[in-house]
């Protein structure tokens, strides 16, 4: 009986590393736009949005986890009625809109191709 309950023991602690192993994995290994959103950054684009727009939620799951490294400016209040200071200020009309160092705009959704290319940033190969 206590091989029995010895060996479950075993096989439960090994399932759970296998699992916490799973994880570590996912959260640690890199963005597939790491490169992309970090060089878009550091080269003054950002992309004006709101947190109700539909767009603006498909360019942020294009880049996936890459997203935190994009320079963001939320345009929305709160109650989605109204737009920030912030984006007044940049004349933001619609959302997303790309604003790039040399103060040309994009409106509206864009590829990975398309940014690196307006940026001059490499594409992940």
């Amino acid at each position: 009986m206590d091989f029995v309950k010895n060996k479950t023991a075993i096989i439960v602690g090994i399932l759970a590393l296998a699992i916490i192993a799973a994880i570590a994995i996912l959260l640690l290994s890199p963005g597939k736009y790491d490169d992309l959103a970090q060089c878009l950054t550091s080269k003054g684009t950002k992309m004006y949005g709101a947190y109700w727009c539909t767009h603006c939620k498909e360019q942020k799951e294009m880049f996936g986890k890459s997203w935190e490294f994009i320079d963001y400016v939320e345009c929305s209040t709160p109650d989605g009625q109204g737009q920030l200071d912030v984006c007044k200020a940049a004349n933001i009309t619609s959302y997303p809109t790309w604003v790039f160092a040399d103060g040309t705009r994009h409106s509206g959704p864009v590829t990975a191709e398309q940014l690196a290319e307006k940026a001059g940033c490499s594409l992940p190969s």
